[in-house]
């Protein structure tokens, strides 16, 4: 049995290429970007020297910048997750980094395999551009997981500072000072931001369309209707970090309870393609019988608009919102 083990070596290289946009991340900016660090970054900033003013402009242009490219041609792609993960890559230095794992891609291709130069250079481009969004996504997700599971802690906090006669200013300066990163550097320049002037709830409403949590937008609204209409706003927060912490451990439970359907639709939508993959290297030559006539190519085309169409109905089949 003649064996090809190319297609394995594609997906090597796709786990080379995944891997190395967070060596080079590390490599940069070193551990001061990590996210589950116990002091913020925005104190450690603070910490060496720089002052207020310093530290908001920069974490004003980290926020910004990404927002600001999305006319940039296939950044665009980027663009809106790269600014909810808040990288401190810039645009300019995402793209190339984009750009340098397409030639390692395609110079990992030319040296370790036999494809001809029309397959090595879309393939190349595949992997370079999917691997920095796949990277870019996965950062993404896990920081906006980290800030849900980090507000019920918050918002509490913000209702004890407030219990003992604490301003709502001073309690969300407290909150950036006790809680670590994500949500700690955030809630500390809005504090910075209400020093200087700005509404709270306004920030507050401004951070939550920027990161597209449901939890902070009902925070930012909370606030609002007790400054125009009044009230106890330590119980009404009180009352919202229950909500809060209770819509996170049920969807903890509903996540639990789906885990084996979330993972039968992964299974049933890799299952064609890692069959495929067998195939080929088991037997390179097991479609050379068929490949030269004529409905091999409109069949194969039909064949990936169902698997395309399958990945999507198995996503709406497990994808339950809470």
């Amino acid at each position: 049995m003649e064996l090809s083990i190319e297609p394995l070596i594609y997906i090597a290289i796709f786990g080379a290429v995944f891997l190395s946009i967070g060596g080079i991340y590390m490599l940069i900016f070193g551990k001061s970007i990590k996210l589950n660090n116990r002091v913020n970054r925005r104190l450690e900033m603070l910490e060496k020297g720089q002052t207020r003013d310093e530290v908001m402009a920069q974490l004003r242009k980290e926020m910004s910048q990404h927002d600001g490219a999305k006319s940039i041609p296939l950044y665009s792609i980027l663009a809106e997750k790269a600014q909810k993960a808040n990288l401190a890559f810039t645009p300019g230095m995402l793209i190339g980094v984009m750009v340098l794992m397409v030639f390692m891609s395609f110079f990992l291709m030319t040296f370790l395999t036999q494809a001809a130069m029309l397959i090595r250079i879309p393939l190349s481009l595949f992997i370079g551009i999917g691997g920095v969004y796949f990277w870019v996504n996965g950062q993404a997700k896990k920081r906006l997981a980290l800030m849900e599971e980090q507000l019920p802690d918050a918002v509490e906090l913000i209702v004890r500072s407030l219990r003992v006669g604490h301003p709502l200013n001073s309690a969300i300066g407290i909150v950036a000072k006790e809680i670590a990163d994500p949500l700690g550097s955030e809630m500390g320049f809005i504090a910075d931001e209400a020093a200087y002037g700005r509404d709270v709830p306004e920030a507050l409403r401004a951070l939550a369309e920027r990161v597209e949590l449901q939890d902070l937008r009902f925070l930012a609204v909370a606030v609002a209707i007790q400054q125009k209409s009044g009230g106890n706003l330590a119980e009404i927060l009180e009352g919202l970090a229950r909500v809060v912490r209770a819509r996170f451990k049920l969807f903890r439970k509903v996540k639990a309870i789906t885990a084996e359907a979330r993972w039968s639709g992964v299974f049933l939508s890799a299952f064609p393609v890692l069959a495929a993959v067998g195939i080929n290297v088991m037997k390179p030559d097991y479609y050379s019988e068929v490949s030269e006539t004529a409905y091999f190519i409109p069949a194969a085309a039909v064949v990936i608009v169902f698997l395309i169409v399958n990945v999507f109905f198995m996503r709406m089949m497990v994808n339950i919102k809470v």
